[in-house]
């Protein structure tokens, strides 16, 4: 998927691939290496943390882990481990701070498993990566290699959610919205007013979403027209249809149980949703830890229980015999 904003240093990076030439590797791999520090390169073992843009030979973006905000952060594998890989046996010509693109025959990745993305044409997968930091093995003991590394994640950790406040203040500000908050730290603002009565706890609400990153990125989308735009990849069975959603029972993130309760019939809205109402330091699939999120919210329905409804049954313990 094409993106209009990428950062200066990936643009720099894509320039110097398409000016300079490739060359030929080990079972295939072609490589342009664009900058070498001159540092120790890669070892078994070694743990390391890269950006890494995944596009096809026609540039069009399949996946970058500056769009999701956060490195891939792995161990090194060994040279038996990885046999036979192209991806790590370039990765291994690098050092921290090095930066290379490779190609790989896409064939060859997808012949051992790898699901080939809906409508995939090309020759062959792109690989843009910066090694942002090397975590050398070297002949450290365990406990303290391993130290180092929980030392090096914690510090990143603690990085992205120190960033937090001004990614939601930018995408406040670059798309001039002028924003309600709530007691929580939930941002909102409803764009289109709605009739009728919230729906309170007990209600069920119907909704269509979209839910993006701060970036832009969508991430998911009851909408198919949504879907089919941002290029996600979804399972072909995949029904897409607004959502019911219990109102105040925790079945959703905390962010989307209070916003809710703001919305009535036919209303739309935008929540901006801290981490903490969110996914906190945890993060999943693509939404990373610290990660605040925006959702374009419509209020289809507000489904009031059913006073007819036949009660659940509750068991009545019988006490045990007096002894």
């Amino acid at each position: 998927m094409k993106r209009k904003l990428m950062l200066l240093s990936l643009a720099a990076i894509g320039l110097a691939s398409c000016n300079g030439g490739f060359k030929q590797g080990d079972g295939g791999l072609l490589y342009n290496i664009h900058t070498s520090k001159g540092g120790a390169k890669i070892k078994d073992g070694d743990f390391i943390s890269l950006n890494m843009v995944q596009k096809t030979d026609g540039d069009s973006i399949l996946n970058s882990t500056y769009e999701n905000g956060q490195t891939i952060k792995t161990p090194m594998p060994t040279k038996e481990q990885a046999k036979g890989d192209l991806l790590i046996a370039g990765v291994r010509m690098l050092g921290e701070g090095d930066s290379a693109t490779f190609k790989i025959a896409a064939d060859s990745i997808f012949k051992k498993g790898q699901p080939r993305p809906q409508n995939f044409k090309s020759k062959y997968l792109v690989f843009v990566v910066k090694i942002e930091k090397v975590i050398a093995k070297g002949n450290l003991n365990q406990q303290v290699f391993e130290g180092r590394v929980r030392d090096y994640i914690k510090s990143l950790s603690e990085a992205v959610k120190n960033q937090e406040p001004a990614k939601i203040k930018k995408y406040i500000a670059d798309h001039h919205l002028t924003v309600s908050k709530t007691a929580s730290g939930l941002q909102y603002v409803i764009t289109t007013p709605g009739t009728g009565d919230k729906p309170a706890v007990g209600d069920t609400a119907v909704v269509n979403y979209t839910g993006k990153l701060t970036t832009g990125k969508v991430f998911d989308t009851s909408i198919k027209e949504e879907a089919t735009k941002a290029k996600i990849p979804v399972d072909p069975m995949r029904q897409f249809a607004p959502i019911r959603i219990p109102v105040g029972q925790a079945k959703v993130i905390p962010g989307w149980d209070e916003g809710l309760q703001l919305l009535n019939k036919g209303a739309k809205a935008i929540f901006i949703v801290p981490s903490d109402l969110a996914y906190k330091d945890q993060g999943i699939g693509p939404i990373g830890p610290y990660s605040p999120l925006v959702f374009e919210i419509e209020m289809v329905n507000v489904v009031k229980p059913n006073p007819n409804a036949p009660k659940p049954v509750v068991p009545q313990l019988t006490p045990p015999p007096a002894k």
